[in-house]
């Protein structure tokens, strides 16, 4: 490729990238002049963005998109004059050169060409002379804003022929704009932001594995203080028996040494902690920023929206306008792309199956024109999506009838059905409330192909309607894709992790409380009975001895149908970092994807779909294992004891509602002091303390347990809101095994300290 053929290719990515920003700009103005045709600074940024394509076009050398913008541009400079009243005509054929424009920009799409003459021949009617009046006479008061702004021109003919042959410059593009506060903006591909995702994301992983190494050299240096401890006792025993100056003198060069490991020990240990945290910190920046960097406001999947929903409309002889909320909202940019055509759907339907047609609506007491509201909002990490129409609703009788005509149920199960019921055969595949097929709908392929691409997103749909008032349709997706919120669990020894998506609710379900019902297990919650699966035999894992009086259970929902997943242990709540399944694995059975754990350890992702699929056939073949366990299983064990030391009521009971659903002991003190007097008159295997507290602190009470001689390998976790390394250094050079900030209490982060420490409740 030659210098010149590599400088016109630059310069026409350049004219396609402001093709597209400028009949962005054009198609929201058009439709805001469609509401208003008058609007002084929509005429003015339509007629901008139109020139500014002209100039660009020019430099290029494409003279198709010339002629288009020229007489765009032509038409809007009348209207601005006073000379033209935009009309629904002009309005179609201005937005009919908007997409030509783009065409025309797009160098792949060759029958761009076809449709230039076309619309020249189409603007030439309705820019005929004879229709336009003199300047001035439609609006007076906008012309005189013009004539004090903008220089007084010649006609348009005049101006067209005293153009000069050297090409006008082109409008810079606002977004691309550098200087006047404006970001500097870099090309970068999608390629390598992912790859910078990834590796921060390992990173992330990576600082996680330095806390077990922390742990054990703690452990490490309380151990070695025990040694010291033991070998004072010894010398003074040896001293008090008279033994040899060359025996006493080994000791003491022992000791010696041991004093000096203790203190590279305790220093190697406060450094090591401080690396830690600063590298965790770090990495989690660095995380979050190159996540930032896929995140793009949600207006960039609305391009379009409004101009397909005011299209669609007019075709069908509605009037509809579709007004957004939360257009600044952030989300990764691989989920906008996956939204389009999703929201597509649900708008299309709104348009075509919500709004009635005018002298409906205003037999109903409505205003002609319908509305659809779609709005988008984070909550607890997902992006919601609201969007409602103020339509006729939906006849219930009418789905029914459709229901019974379609066999999909019998009439007298149907009569039965709740309203959520009813609404959920409208996400069936080939379903619709259509009899005969438009260019629109009719064909069923919406709503279920709505579902099968938010359920592809990890998230969920519902509907909900009022009668003669419209629907309203409710979306929730992730934020993005490479990372999930997810409930991590314990299946056969082995962790797992549930996207919180599909989870419904976890419960502990009593051993009595499982039923058998037509050779299935069930439990009964909120007036319903729920079918019960083991984890295990999805999973194709050992299932667990029963040791436990209650399953812990998962609930998932598909549709209406919940189904209840027993598993042996809950983690936790965690938000993990997606990583694909090798591709040479093929599709692995009931796994989507894997991830790793704050400890380094491998986690599979779990694809509830496909699960669901495996119980199904389990269920249909009649290999569904029954969930065997005995209350009295757990009976004649000793379980470990735990003394919690908190100031604060909500934390003590916290605490013991944790330990004590765990199989834990619980013995509380209210601070320091009634903890210590705990300490010295009972036993336990573990102590959990405060720092700030009256009377005496936690640093105190942890001076004195090391102190002691039965206390001393006491293990000791300290649990502060404090969470700064000076903290964090301060307990544990106090002589605490485990540090763990309030701030970080998420699920099961407390109980999993407690099982590293002393193992499980069982003694």
């Amino acid at each position: 490729m030659t210098p010149e053929q590599m400088r016109d290719a630059s310069l026409l990515e350049l004219f396609g990238l402001e093709a597209e920003a400028q009949t962005q700009v054009l198609s929201a103005g058009l439709m805001a002049l469609e509401r208003s045709p008058t609007q002084a600074d929509q005429l003015e940024a339509c007629m901008r963005a139109a020139h500014s394509l002209k100039g660009a076009a020019r430099i290029v050398g494409v003279d198709a998109g010339v002629s288009v913008a020229h007489v765009m541009e032509d038409c809007l400079v009348a209207a601005q004059e006073g000379r033209l009243l935009l009309r629904p005509e002009h309005i179609d054929a201005l937005l009919q050169g908007t997409d030509l424009l783009m065409r025309i920009a797009t160098p792949s799409d060759t029958a761009s060409a076809a449709g230039v003459a076309p619309f020249l021949a189409l603007m030439a009617n309705l820019l005929d002379p004879a229709a336009l009046a003199p300047a001035g006479r439609l609006a007076p008061p906008l012309a005189t804003q013009r004539a004090a702004t903008v220089p007084a021109a010649p006609s348009r003919p005049a101006l067209a022929a005293a153009e000069p042959s050297m090409p006008e410059p082109a409008e810079p593009v606002p977004r691309r704009t550098a200087g006047e506060g404006g970001e500097r903006v870099l090309r970068v591909t999608a390629d390598r932001l992912n790859s910078l995702l990834d590796l921060s994301s390992k990173s992330l992983v990576e600082t996680q594995r330095l806390k077990p190494y922390l742990a054990t050299l703690q452990r490490l240096k309380r151990m070695h203080g025990q040694g010291m401890r033991a070998l004072d006792g010894l010398r003074a025993q040896l001293e008090r028996g008279g033994q040899s100056l060359e025996v006493l003198e080994a000791l003491a060069q022992t000791q010696r040494m041991l004093v000096e490991t203790q203190q590279i020990l305790a220093q190697q240990a406060a450094d090591l902690d401080e690396f830690g945290w600063q590298a965790s910190q770090r990495a989690q920046l660095l995380y979050d920023t190159a996540l930032a960097c896929r995140m793009r406001p949600f207006a960039d999947v609305l391009t379009g929206q409004s101009r397909m929903v005011r299209d669609l409309g007019r075709s069908l002889d509605k009037q509809v306008t579709l007004q957004i909320e939360g257009e600044k909202t952030q989300v990764d940019r691989d989920v906008l792309e996956k939204l389009d055509a999703p929201l597509t759907h649900l708008l299309r339907n709104a348009v075509d199956h919500g709004i009635e047609l005018p002298e409906q609506r205003l037999l109903a007491g409505k205003p002609e024109a319908g509305v659809i509201r779609l709005r988008a909002s984070h909550q607890a990490g997902l992006l919601v999506l609201e969007l409602t129409d103020d339509g006729a609703g939906i006849d219930l009788a009418r789905l029914g009838q459709s229901i019974v005509a379609r066999g999909l149920s019998p009439a007298e199960t149907v009569a039965q059905m709740s309203e959520d019921e009813l609404l959920s055969f409208l996400f069936l595949p080939g379903f619709s409330l259509r009899d005969t097929v438009t260019e629109v709908s009719g064909r069923g392929v919406g709503l279920d192909a709505v579902q099968h691409m938010v359920r592809n997103l990890r998230g969920s749909i519902t509907l909900s309607h009022t009668p003669g008032q419209g629907c309203r349709f409710h979306v929730e997706v992730p934020l993005t894709l490479s990372v999930v919120r997810s409930l991590v669990v314990e299946v056969g020894g082995e962790a797992y992790a549930f996207p919180l998506a599909h989870i419904e609710r976890t419960l502990d379900v009593p051993a009595e409380d499982i039923v058998q019902i037509e050779g299935r297990q069930h439990f009964w919650h909120e007036s319903r009975h729920i079918g019960l699966v083991a984890a295990s035999q999805l999973l194709n894992r050992p299932a667990a001895q029963g040791e436990q009086a209650s399953l812990r259970v998962v609930v998932i929902r598909e549709r209406e149908q919940l189904y209840g997943v027993a598993v042996e242990r809950l983690v936790g709540e965690r938000v993990l970092v997606v990583m694909p399944l090798d591709p040479r694995l093929g599709k692995v059975q009931d796994i989507s994807s894997g991830a790793l754990l704050d400890d380094g350890s491998v986690v599979l992702i779990i694809d509830v779909e496909d699960l669901l699929r495996s119980v199904e056939k389990l269920l249909t073949t009649g290999r569904l294992e029954r969930i065997e366990r005995s209350p009295q299983a757990g009976r004649g064990l000793v379980r470990k004891r735990v003394l919690v030391v908190d100031d604060s009521l909500t934390v003590r009971e916290l605490q013991r509602k944790l330990l004590g659903n765990r199989g834990y002991e619980v013995a509380v003190a209210v601070d320091g002091m009634d903890g210590w007097n705990a300490l010295r008159s009972e036993d336990f295997d573990l102590l959990i303390t405060d720092i700030d507290m009256p009377r005496m602190d936690g640093i105190e009470l942890v001076t004195l347990v090391r102190r002691d001689n039965r206390l001393q390998s006491l293990p000791v976790m300290v649990v502060s809101y404090k969470d700064r390394e000076e903290d964090r250094r301060r307990g544990l050079d106090a002589g605490a095994d485990y540090y763990l900030a309030k701030a970080s209490f998420h699920d099961d982060a407390l109980l999993d300290a407690v099982v590293e420490l002393i193992g499980g409740a069982q003694g």
